[in-house]
């Protein structure tokens, strides 16, 4: 009763609720992505809950609508389905009036910088003066680059040099990257730059963290592992990830370093990459864990 009143609270709280699989800019599973960005297409602001998050509002929301699977979308308090349905419903031109607004927001030419040297590799490749390019970015801004003519509906940047085209989504993502082409050794090939990319873990080495530790940079070092594992070993000054931290987690500034170790960097990064999902944008990974701490660093460390 306590969840059916709890999720009765947020449908009758919101003009449209997303219960998916992960978060709205980092979704977890492919049909919730798709839903993500039919409702991009249409709406500025809608709130998503992520079952992954919490199990009892994950089993609470298949008894609440009678319906099995997630994501689940609902609007105005009613359930209007999944990912199959809400794709059906946009290309019927049924969701927008639903949701109360016209259609597909208009989006923005975005602001993309090209390099001499890109595009020389672009006409290379292509074996004419002005190819076409097309540029796609997806939700984790991970950019892929093809010799392609625009496709229907694609946002299209006609430059003097080449005509780069992508798709509505992309194109959300795409203002501010710039494509350029580098040669040299063991580097060969494009690179993007894109100022919108969402934090990603980075690694560490133990002795980088040796140093961080001896340089006194403030950051909270984070125990992945079980207490069984800790009471065999642990790095001085790290905390276990229990009940307790999480709470603490979820209150911290989102700016604070974060590094996390486990036995052998696996756990650890799993983890990391749940901290960038909260938000927090200086996150690392101890790559080699605790191991690599006690053959590399500190012996006095106990092996298992």
């Amino acid at each position: 009763m306590d969840i059916r009143l709890r999720i009765e609270e947020i449908v009758s709280s919101h003009p449209v609720v997303l219960f998916m699989k992960g978060t709205r800019s980092a979704p977890r599973c492919g049909f919730s992505s798709r839903v993500v960005d039919v409702l991009d297409e249409l709406l500025e602001d809608y709130l998503t809950v992520d079952v992954l998050a919490d199990e009892a509002i994950r089993e609470g929301i298949k008894e609440y609508g009678q319906w099995p699977t997630i994501p689940q979308l609902y609007v105005r308090g009613k359930l209007v389905g999944g990912a199959d349905i809400v794709a059906e419903m946009m290309r019927a031109g049924e969701l927008a009036p639903m949701l109360g607004v016209e259609g597909p927001i208009e989006t923005e030419i975005p602001e993309v910088h090209v390099s001499d040297a890109a595009v020389a590799a672009f006409r290379q490749y292509a074996g004419v003066s002005k190819p076409d390019v097309r540029l796609a970015i997806d939700r984790a801004f991970d950019a892929e680059l093809d010799i392609e003519a625009p496709r229907e509906d694609d946002v299209v940047i006609d430059l003097v040099t080449l005509r780069l085209s992508m798709d509505r989504a992309s194109a959300r993502r795409a203002d501010g990257v710039s494509i350029d082409f580098v040669s040299g050794p063991g580097a060969t090939g494009f690179r993007i730059t894109n100022p919108a990319a969402p934090p990603k873990v980075k690694s560490m080495s133990v002795e980088q963290l040796d140093q961080m530790r001896r340089a006194g940079k403030p950051h909270l070092l984070v125990d992945v592992r079980t207490p069984e594992e800790r009471a065999i070993a642990e790095i001085e000054g790290s905390e276990l990830l229990d009940e307790d931290l999480r709470a603490k987690l979820a209150d911290l500034d989102r700016a604070t370093t974060l590094v996390l170790y486990c036995h052998h960097g696996v756990r650890s990064r799993a983890a990391a990459e749940h901290c960038v999902r909260m938000g927090f944008r200086d996150v690392w990974n101890v790559e080699g864990g605790i191991e690599a701490w006690s053959t590399r660093v500190d012996p006095k460390v106990a092996r298992y």
